[in-house]
């Protein structure tokens, strides 16, 4: 069944994404890049996504898979497939595009794109933000956001564990 609640067409393959990139290396517009698991979206996400797409032209979120998410936070997550999560995402106003990509690592897709602008959250070391020496490396900018504090997926699920049993 066709959800109402994301536009299919923001959800993108690698291979499209490529494309588009070089769309708008065309265009000159400038492409922001993020990537996550973003498994149970909260505000933290949303503020932080916002203040992402404020450093450019677009923003594209690159989604971990299932796999992605379990080999980098255990058995039990996702808590949401990947395609609930790319629906989610696509929904909100500020993400051009999502794009779902394997493997634990993001590196080979920041590589080919070569995004003008890579954001993480404050919760990296500018040094550990993968694909950052090949950003840099062309002139792009990397950019670490603040987190909302108090508001993390791994925080909720604790907090949630905690509550009285119906």
């Amino acid at each position: 069944m066709q959800s109402p609640l994301a536009d299919s067409a923001k959800i993108i393959t690698c291979d499209q994404l490529l494309t588009f990139r070089s769309q708008l290396k065309k265009a000159r517009q400038t492409f922001v890049f993020t990537n996550g698991c973003f498994d149970l979206l909260h505000r933290g996400h949303v503020e932080y996504l916002r203040a992402a797409r404020a450093l450019g032209d677009c923003l594209v979120v690159g989604l971990n898979d299932d796999d992605g998410v379990r080999a980098l936070k255990g058995q039990g997550r996702p808590l949401c497939p990947q395609d609930d999560r790319a629906a989610v995402l696509a929904a909100l106003e500020c993400v051009s595009h999502v794009c779902i990509f394997s493997g634990e690592s993001v590196e080979s897709l920041v590589a080919a794109l070569a995004p003008d602008v890579l954001v993480k959250g404050g919760d990296y070391a500018p040094a550990a933000i993968v694909g950052r020496e090949r950003v840099e490396a062309h002139g792009g900018q990397v950019r670490v956001l603040p987190l909302w504090p108090g508001l993390s997926t791994t925080q909720l699920i604790e907090r949630s564990k905690a509550l009285p049993s119906a």
